[in-house]
């Protein structure tokens, strides 16, 4: 079914994009800025920086625990509102510290753990969100429309958080980037349409919501798929978080700046992804389409460990990676996403977001730990072979589950 045309004038859905817009820019100020900050106002080491990038990103699978049947019980909005404003209290503390000279890499492990772990929280909120502001015809194109916003910032984020850093100074930086989710909470606070009532009269479950967000999901053949591919791309993907920097500048020579310039690229493949994923749907089906560009995307990611030892060839090989990847996964994940949201009711979508995070989180950690040990012992090219093999299991399992005959794409 094609788009309706109520998502052009749709006021709410405008107000929300651009609460998405400015937190997503926040998001990627705060993940450069944290270890700008640790680096330039507290002298950090290497291994502390490491700390700050695990803490940062650990919440995913402690929020995605406990946090789905609170996302399915609340107001999503007034959820996703009272996110940004525990991130805008969190950021503002840093600046205040540092210039009462009480700032310390505590205090900056603390404000990574409690922002990334609200910045989780809001990502779920959000997921479940969505469905209540448009109609079930406007949610690929809808998804489109945020990750294209993100693929922008994801290129311009971190460079702008270079720039600031650079222009007003550490404390001011960040007092800045605060102000990104005030701006986002005020743009969610403007939405005028009311949510469904969520479910009431029930207490938290924590370990019921678990079972009924794992339910949820494999009780839907068509969905079922898509969180063994998340999860096998997560234990996979996470090879490469560990061992892709060193990868890049040791083994193909790149210097700083010519790794900054090829991971931008991934950005460019990402904004492309955006585009590409309704009109592909249309074209085969919403199920072949994910098929397609994921088992796509984990065949262009071999670019990377085929890469040569030279800094014009290898460098040559990893940007076709980011651009072809980038652009494919981010294809394969908005058709998921939406896929998601319409065949799910919406009491259950927080529940089975925070599923799909916590499955991401808990695996990425392992794969983490697996990349860097077989990168010490057999070397960090066989090791990026074997990821991007496994890379490819989920995708298969995808393309041959019954999702491959889900053709709609409403």
């Amino acid at each position: 079914m094609p788009p309706s045309n109520t998502l052009r004038g749709n006021a709410d859905f405008v107000k929300l994009w651009s609460a998405q817009a400015v937190s997503a820019f926040g998001a990627r100020i705060t993940r450069e800025g944290l270890p700008m900050a640790a680096v330039l106002m507290l002298g950090a080491s290497p291994g502390q920086i490491g700390v700050l990038a695990a803490l940062t990103r650990g919440p995913a699978l402690v929020v995605g625990l406990m946090a789905g049947g609170m996302v399915d019980r609340s107001r999503r909005r007034g959820l996703m509102i009272a996110m940004d404003l525990v991130r805008v209290a969190l950021l503002v503390t840093i600046p205040l510290a540092a210039w009462l000279h009480w700032l310390s890499m505590a205090h900056l492990y603390v404000a990574a753990a409690l922002v990334g772990a609200a910045s989780v929280l809001f990502e779920i909120a959000d997921h479940a969100y969505l469905p209540s502001v448009i109609e079930p015809p406007d949610i690929m194109i809808a998804n489109a429309r945020l990750s294209a916003t993100d693929s922008v910032a994801e290129v311009a984020g971190p460079a702008l958080a270079g720039v600031l850093f650079q222009w007003l100074g550490g404390p001011y930086a960040i007092a800045l980037n605060a102000m990104t989710y005030l701006a986002s909470a005020g743009f969610l606070g403007g939405i005028g349409k009311r949510e469904p009532k969520p479910e009431v009269g029930q207490k938290s479950r924590w370990g019921r919501d678990i079972v009924d967000g794992l339910r949820g999901t494999l009780d839907e053949p068509r969905v079922a798929p898509l969180l063994f591919m998340e999860g096998s791309n997560a234990l996979f993907g996470a090879f490469f978080s560990a061992l892709y920097v060193l990868f890049a500048l040791r083994v193909v020579g790149l210097n700083t700046a010519l790794l900054g310039l090829t991971v931008a690229c991934g950005g460019v493949g990402a904004l492309a992804g955006a585009f590409i994923a309704p009109r592909l749907a249309r074209t085969i089906g919403v199920g072949p389409a994910i098929a397609a560009s994921a088992v796509a995307a984990a065949l262009s990611m071999f670019l990377i460990p085929l890469a040569p030892s030279s800094r014009t060839g290898g460098m040559g090989f990893l940007i076709c990676a980011q651009l072809l990847g980038d652009a494919l996964w981010v294809t394969a994940g908005i058709l998921a996403s939406s896929l998601r949201q319409v065949l799910l009711p919406q009491a259950v979508l927080g529940r089975v977001a925070a599923t799909f995070q916590a499955v991401a989180g808990g695996l990425g950690v392992i794969g983490a730990l697996l990349g860097g040990g077989l990168g010490g012992t057999i070397g960090v090219r066989p090791t990026l072979f074997i990821a991007v093999s496994g890379l490819l299991v989920g995708p298969l399992v995808v393309a041959f589950s019954k999702l491959r005959t889900y053709r709609s794409t409403a």
